[in-house]
């Protein structure tokens, strides 16, 4: 039996170490989500975890329709479930050019404005403004739309 040589042990033992110092140690957060809207009034995800370990969070909202901010705008707009009601009842006022939101709502944690079908908008929050335990919500705050268009948002550990 042939015995492998000094350099064929030293390769393999490199090899080896190299490879175990190119893996991550652990993954890294997932700290964004993409979110489509469409023309039937839904958003395709009913929750979104965020995930503790991130400093900050990033919402791309896409309309995949065809209709018009006019007639059939869509924003993502987060906040905690109990203030979900209110703001929407107060953005109606506020109109489409100030994105269904009252101006300067301190209940809206972030939001994207209005867009129509084939455009997108996203938002950046600091995660830091979440608290564990907290209920959330993410809703679209174009009149009649909060009712059916919203999801639940969790701070992950």
């Amino acid at each position: 039996m042939k015995k492998p040589s000094f350099l064929k042990l030293i390769a393999a033992a490199f090899v080896s170490t190299a490879a175990c110092l190119a893996a991550p140690a652990f993954a890294a957060p997932n700290c964004s989500a993409e979110i489509e809207s469409n023309d039937a009034m839904q958003f395709n995800t009913k929750a979104i975890s965020v995930p503790a370990a991130c400093k900050q969070f990033t919402v791309k909202l896409k309309h995949v329709g065809k209709m018009p901010k006019s007639a059939m705008g869509h924003n993502w707009v987060l906040s905690r479930t109990a203030d979900m009601q209110g703001i929407a009842n107060d953005g109606i006022a506020a109109g489409i050019d100030k994105d269904y939101l009252k101006p300067a709502d301190a209940r809206v944690i972030a939001h994207t404005k209005v867009i129509g079908g084939g455009e997108s908008d996203s938002v950046t929050f600091a995660v830091g403004k979440l608290k564990a335990g907290e209920d959330y919500t993410f809703f679209c705050s174009f009149p009649g739309h909060s009712g059916i268009m919203k999801g639940a948002l969790t701070l992950a550990k």
